[in-house]
């Protein structure tokens, strides 16, 4: 339930009822804002279609009529606990673990879970510091919305970097860690130094790169220039490349705007500074981004900033993915035509790319198959590693927004799919045994794994607030 937007200054220009159907979303997904976005990145005056304002501003059609009818009656009805049980019911229908997370997460040889990492792919770990699990803003469309929402069976997080270094060494497959969340640019210099400087201590031979997933430049640029750790946080990245670590920098632009300020330029060119390379990716998201013209622009000011662009995502599988998404056959032509418009230097771009259960599935493109036709596929990632850039052809569906909505163009099941259910039991039984290893011991050591499950987000619910000092709305 969100109490104090109310409170902004260009939202009392808004109709009552668009007012009221923010609270309504709102009262189902995560809602944060701050003055950076509101004041130097929305044009309220194209609002309610400005794309940053529908990127951070909780839309009506993000809820279906029923469950927007549901959550509407249940917050006229005042009552704190039905209010909360029909959100999440709602929530709950809404996919909160798309693309089979749960199946990711790792442990140690001992049978220990890490319930604050993902282990998806054989060269990437995930790494969730729990003090990173909140953002500068929050983004409408985020496939980790249930993050926010303080639910603590449905969120990752951790502090026990101990564990994370144990883990690396027994999995010399592992070249990279990903911090994210969340956003790990949320935390304080000293608290982010602790994890990353225990990582370049232990020497670990075989990660040779550490990235970092966040919007902050997009959100909050100052933490890089003003804040009071920004210098200390530059140190740190200088570090990372001065122990011979490669720290790569995972930034979110889902829009031109993003990168219009003179404060996101100043940011990114202090981050090139200390060797940190800074990579770019998004979705493609319907009423923000679709259209080939934005990705263009988006990408061509990335590359003159001298950003990396990366990856055009598919839009996940998750809530409110019946307003963001759009078709993979117009993902495709999008892409297509915005790839055609920019030179080399931005054609390192990958997409449209879904992060699917089975892994992550780039949409060629469609051709004729005899009397046929066809979209092409291929994985460039995937939880078996054999399946990495071996193409596949589904039937040609216009309207199909997810690999799920696909059927084989020959066949009854993809080439992946029997050994995709196989990998997943595997995991199932294994995870199984384990807990039940773990039992039998009668030890402390599932009072901690529980606790570090469930030693999260005390403060969460506590997120909807008005910063002092006036940056955050929420």
């Amino acid at each position: 339930m969100q109490h104090n937007f109310r409170d902004i200054s260009q939202i009392k220009a808004l109709s009552n009822e668009r007012q009221s159907d923010i609270e309504i979303v709102a009262s189902v997904f995560p809602f944060k804002v701050n003055n950076y976005v509101i004041d130097q990145l929305i044009n309220w005056n194209n609002v309610p279609n400005d794309p940053i304002f529908t990127l951070t501003f909780p839309q009506k059609k993000m809820l279906s009529a029923d469950n927007f009818r549901k959550m509407s009656t249940a917050l006229q009805s005042g009552d704190k606990d039905t209010i909360q049980l029909v959100a999440n019911k709602i929530r709950m229908s809404l996919n909160p673990h798309p693309a089979g997370q749960e199946y990711n997460i790792p442990q140690l040889k001992d049978g220990t879970k890490l319930y604050g990492m993902q282990h998806k792919y054989d060269e990437t770990v995930l790494f969730f510091p729990s003090q990173g699990q909140t953002c500068h803003s929050y983004c409408t469309f985020c496939f980790r919305w249930p993050q926010f929402i303080g639910i603590k069976e449905l969120q990752f997080a951790t502090q026990e970097t101990d564990l994370l270094i144990q883990y690396l060494s027994e999995h010399n497959e592992v070249t990279d860690v990903l911090f994210t969340g969340g956003d790990p640019m949320i935390m304080k210099t000293k608290i982010l130094s602790r994890y990353i400087d225990s990582l370049i201590n232990a020497k670990i031979k075989n990660l040779k790169t550490i990235r970092i997933g966040t919007k902050a430049l997009s959100y909050w640029p100052y933490r890089f220039l003003t804040d009071n750790d920004a210098d200390e946080l530059l140190d740190l990245f200088k570090r990372v490349g001065e122990s011979g670590i490669h720290l790569a920098f995972m930034a979110h632009f889902n829009h031109p705007v993003e990168l219009s300020t003179q404060a996101v330029a100043a940011a990114i060119h202090r981050i090139r500074k200390t060797g940190a390379q800074i990579r770019t990716q998004s979705p493609v998201l319907a009423n923000i981004n679709d259209d080939p013209k934005i990705w263009a622009d988006m990408w061509q000011r990335q590359v003159s900033l001298g950003c990396v662009p990366y990856y055009m995502f598919v839009t996940r599988d998750t809530g409110a993915q019946d307003f963001f998404g759009i078709p993979l056959i117009r993902a495709h032509q999008i892409f297509k035509d915005a790839y055609q418009k920019v030179s080399g230097l931005a054609r390192t771009v990958r997409g449209p790319i879904m992060s699917a259960n089975p892994g992550k599935i780039h949409v060629i493109g469609t051709m004729d198959f005899g009397k046929k036709k066809a979209i092409l596929l291929q994985f460039i990632q995937g939880r078996n590693p054999v399946w990495v850039q071996r193409p596949f052809l589904a039937r040609f569906d216009e309207k199909a927004i997810w690999i799920d909505d696909l059927k084989p163009l020959s066949g009854k099941k993809f080439f992946f799919e029997n050994e995709l259910e196989e990998i997943l039991e595997s995991k199932q039984s294994t995870a199984a045994k384990t807990e039940k290893k773990i039992r039998k011991r009668k030890t402390p050591i599932l009072s901690s794994i529980n606790n570090v499950k469930t030693r999260l987000f005390e403060d969460r619910i506590g997120l909807y607030h008005w910063k002092i000092g006036g940056r955050n709305f929420s």
